[in-house]
This record gives structure tokens, C-alpha cells and sequence, in this order.
């Protein structure tokens, strides 16, 4: 099992997609299977219910997910903050921390209206906050850092495929291959 963990906008999905195709295995994003069964929007959840109790199924989702078939899955940005999903996401998955400035992240995000943590006065600021709380929780969490920066989608698939096979090669055992 694999994993991507990173914050809101990093490339965790359009990432995780390309790897699993490239090798050959099922993709799974952890936010749309919680949406499935919430049956409505994380963001209309956080409306309702808050943040807390959207945490809680988030859990529930990815304890179900590391029980799943062989695959890649793409976590939720917050995933980390809980101390539950990191050690269960280290100990069953190899990890990688998609790490993306704020700055990044906000070019990336400033039109999008479903991110209900950057629905605020100052998403930049907010970005900001969020990376400095979540990077070194997300840094706890991952076997491996890839830097975002502006390398092409393939070119950071390449990279996690390369990682993939030197720690087989090499014979890392933290984690999962």
C-alpha cells in the first residue's frame, strides 16, 4: 500500500492517479470515499457538524482504506493531525510527503470554493498557519519528502517510482513496499 500525504492542492489526487496507473495498481482518494459515505460534501459536513466530528469518520475511512486491496491512496490534508491516522498510515502504507509552500498551494487554490479550512479573510495566511502546524506532522508520517515546487506531474511520479524501487533494492523495510 502507498500513500500521499501533503496539504490541500499539493497534488496528492492528480499524483496518486498517475501512479497507480503507471503501477498497475487501484487508486483510491480517501475524501471522495468519505464523501460516499457521508453522502453529502466534506464541506457541507464542516457546515453541519464541524471539524471534530469530521475527523472522527475521516479515521473511521482510513482505517477501512489500509484494510483494502493493494493500491495508492490519496489522503485528505488533515489526515496528520490525528495521531491515529499517522502511526496507522506509517505502519501499514510506504508514505510520501508531497511538500508544497503555502505560496504554492494558494496559486493553486485561490479560486477553489470547496476547501472549507481556506474559506476564510486571508486563505494565504491561512495556508501559512495550516503548513507550519501539519509539516512536521506530515514529515512524522512519511518514509519519503517530494518536493512539489513546479516539476511536471510525470516527473514526480518518476521520482516516487524511482524511491519505490531503491528501497526494494536496498532492502528498507519501514513500512510497506
Amino acid at each position: 500500500m502507498l500513500a500521499l500525504v501533503g496539504l490541500p492542492g499539493s497534488g496528492k489526487s492528480t499524483v496518486g492517479r498517475q501512479l497507480a496507473r503507471r503501477l498497475n495498481l487501484n487508486f483510491i482518494d480517501s475524501d471522495h470515499a468519505i464523501e460516499e459515505r457521508l453522502g453529502c460534501s466534506i464541506r457541507e459536513f464542516f457546515e453541519v457538524e464541524g471539524e471534530d466530528r469530521f475527523r472522527d469518520i475521516e479515521s473511521q475511512v482510513i482505517e477501512k482504506l489500509l484494510q483494502g486491496d493493494y493500491g495508492v491512496i490519496s489522503t485528505g490534508g488533515g489526515t496528520v493531525v490525528r495521531s491515529i491516522n499517522r502511526e496507522a498510515l506509517r505502519k501499514r502504507a510506504k508514505v510520501f510527503y508531497l511538500r508544497a509552500t503555502p505560496e504554492e498551494v494558494f496559486r493553486r487554490l485561490k479560486h477553489d470554493q470547496n476547501r472549507p479550512l481556506l474559506q476564510v479573510a486571508d486563505p494565504l495566511a491561512r495556508l501559512r498557519d495550516i503548513f507550519n502546524i501539519r509539516d512536521p506532522l506530515y514529515r512524522e508520517t512519511a518514509h519519503h519528502v517530494v518536493e512539489t515546487g513546479r516539476p511536471k506531474i510525470s516527473n514526480m511520479v518518476h521520482n516516487i517510482i524511482a524511491q519505490l524501487e531503491q528501497d526494494h533494492y536496498a532492502g528498507v523495510e519501514n513500512g510497506p513496499a
